[in-house]
């Protein structure tokens, strides 16, 4: 880990990933800024660290600037989940644009580190699988998912802007799909669908033919990708996500294996520009970082259930 003199900035620090990101800064002994607005984060997901010496928890919205002094940003927030981001996609492109731009700006002010959590969507309906970093993608700029996917692509390009005009240092992550503890059970995503709906003894709810694969990683491996990636030399885009290839249907299977195996699959139609192929190419992360994920999604996917459960458990 990094020296413990240096503070690190965490934008989205309430959310899913980040608060496992603040939990290892913290148990590091490093000082930690969350700031996060809320929209999907969550109080409770930073609540042990309240009161704490190095641990500061600001409510702002990365959308308008902040001045603080900070060695390291770790650039997480944007809503990650469909059903999220795609409720106010004017939102969710100004944060990518607008909330990008103010952390280079203070990065570049204040001579800190900015990672940039950036995304596998950036590649789109892949038309070369697996995907390595070198595939510019294939993305609708006009369609349903574009504020998302769009709105990665030009903070990467953000990014790479600051750094040849202003030498900032930066690192840009791109996160392929992540499951774990602290997923909102009604994010929309797969992972927290299917476990959701079987937890509650409902059909789950396949998309198209359950064909269409993704590659899950999980939350302790990508968080344990990112501080590698911050911690070295290399500025990226590096791909942070596990190569295990599976179909949705095979997921719903091992779900339903280990909560409820009489329960049936229904499907609806697949929605607009949904991706069919998803599986990162880690050969520069492996190469670079010496990281490759060490969990594997029947591993965990019990911690998973076991919060989900107890999530429904407190009417969550």
């Amino acid at each position: 880990m990094a020296p413990s003199s240096l503070r690190n900035l965490v934008t989205g620090g309430a959310g899913f990933v980040g608060s496992t990101l603040v939990d290892r800064l913290m148990e590091a002994g490093e000082e930690v800024i969350c700031l996060d607005n809320y929209y999907t984060g969550s109080k409770a997901n930073v609540a042990r660290w309240i009161g704490h010496p190095r641990f500061e928890l600001i409510r702002h919205d990365v959308t308008e600037p902040i001045r603080l002094e900070v060695d390291r940003i770790w650039h997480l927030a944007c809503p990650a989940s469909p059903r999220h981001y795609q409720s106010n996609p004017i939102k969710t492109a100004k944060t990518s644009f607008l909330g990008t731009y103010n952390m280079l700006g203070l990065a570049s002010r204040v001579g800190a580190r900015l990672l940039l959590a950036s995304t596998s969507e950036v590649y789109g309906d892949p038309e070369v699988h697996p995907q390595p970093e070198s595939y510019r993608g294939s993305v609708n700029p006009i369609g349903i998912r574009s504020c998302y996917d769009e709105g990665k692509r030009i903070a990467e390009a953000l990014c790479f802007d600051y750094m040849r005009m202003h030498g900032t240092e930066i690192r840009v992550a791109r996160i392929f799909n992540t499951y774990g503890p602290r997923m909102f059970p009604d994010d929309g995503r797969v992972v927290s669908n299917f476990i959701v709906q079987a937890l509650r003894g409902e059909p789950l709810t396949l998309y198209g033919d359950g064909s269409q694969t993704r590659s899950f990683c999980y939350v302790d491996d990508l968080v344990e990708g990112l501080i590698r990636l911050m911690n070295g030399n290399h500025t990226g885009p590096i791909n942070i996500g596990n190569p295990g290839e599976f179909t949705i249907r095979q997921l719903a299977e091992l779900v339903l294996e280990r909560i409820d195996p009489g329960l049936s699959l229904t499907c609806l139609p697949l929605p607009q520009d949904d991706p069919l192929q998803r599986q990162p190419v880690i050969d520069l992360a492996r190469r670079e970082l010496g990281w490759e994920p060490r969990v594997s999604l029947e591993e965990g996917l019990g911690p998973t259930i076991a919060y989900f459960r107890n999530c429904l458990e407190q009417g969550r």
